[in-house]
């Protein structure tokens, strides 16, 4: 999904005893065929080209080209939601993008225009079922989700104390269909200034996939799938630490 507004992504975690569901009408989304192909278009030959000055990638081999996929990555900026996808999205992979975004951004006019490029809400206070389900349904799917693991846009570079929803949600959907093979792919994403201004440089780094089966195991109950999903969370935090220290990749002190 490109959306034509730079959104900032909810933090994501799935329910517990003391969180309230609230049931409500089902959450659906959609990738319009008339605005999708429009907002690649001018995201990809305008917009980006112009605003920006280089934008470096580099993994791009890692993207997985079908089957379910979760991209996990360091939230610097609100250009991130416009960035990912002309490097992960249709150009890179031939594939749109399935963002998570908060509630409050899908209202007026903003939200007419999420929704149709494949963007779907969360209420992060209090999360529905459906909004939840919809999550799980588009990964047995296949479809390419976005979840950014910080939970909020953090300036300084460095990877930040992850949230347990994202493997929360990428467990449970293994669960329930062992052979989906779930993969997380870990993402850091860096601007040459805290807040990109016209012709400043991006740099991506793309990692290799995280097989989310490898934290499932056989005939899982509820305590099991919260221990690895922990374990999970730990390995992508690692993953991504990793990529931002990368030599080749620029250090939040250079």
């Amino acid at each position: 999904m490109v959306s034509l507004f730079p959104l900032t992504m909810p933090t994501l975690q799935l329910p517990t005893k003391k969180v309230a569901l609230t049931q409500t009408k089902p959450t659906t989304s959609r990738c319009s065929p008339l605005l999708t192909p429009l907002a690649y278009f001018l995201g990809q030959r305008l917009v980006l080209p112009f605003y920006f000055g280089k934008i470096s990638v580099s993994g791009q081999e890692n993207l997985p080209t079908s089957g379910p996929v979760i991209l996990a990555p360091t939230h610097r900026a609100r250009w991130d939601s416009l960035v990912l996808p002309m490097v992960a999205g249709r150009p890179a992979t031939g594939r749109d993008l399935r963002f998570m975004v908060t509630a409050d951004e899908v209202k007026g006019l903003q939200g007419w225009f999420i929704r149709r490029l494949g963007g779907f809400a969360v209420n992060v206070r209090r999360p529905t079922i459906s909004s939840l389900r919809h999550g799980i349904d588009l990964l047995l799917g296949e479809a390419m989700l976005v979840i950014f693991p910080e939970g909020g846009i953090f300036r300084d570079n460095r990877v930040h104390r992850l949230k347990p929803g994202l493997a929360r949600l990428a467990v449970q959907a293994e669960a329930i269909n062992p052979k989906l093979d779930v993969q997380i792919v870990p993402i850091s994403l860096h601007y040459d200034t805290p807040f990109p201004t016209w012709r400043s440089n991006v740099q991506i780094v793309i990692g290799r996939p995280i097989l989310v089966a490898n934290y499932v195991g056989d005939n899982p109950n509820a305590d099991t799938l919260k221990a690895n999903a922990k374990l999970l969370t730990a390995d992508l935090q690692k993953a991504l630490i990793i990529l931002s220290e990368d030599p080749q990749y620029p250090s939040a002190d250079a």
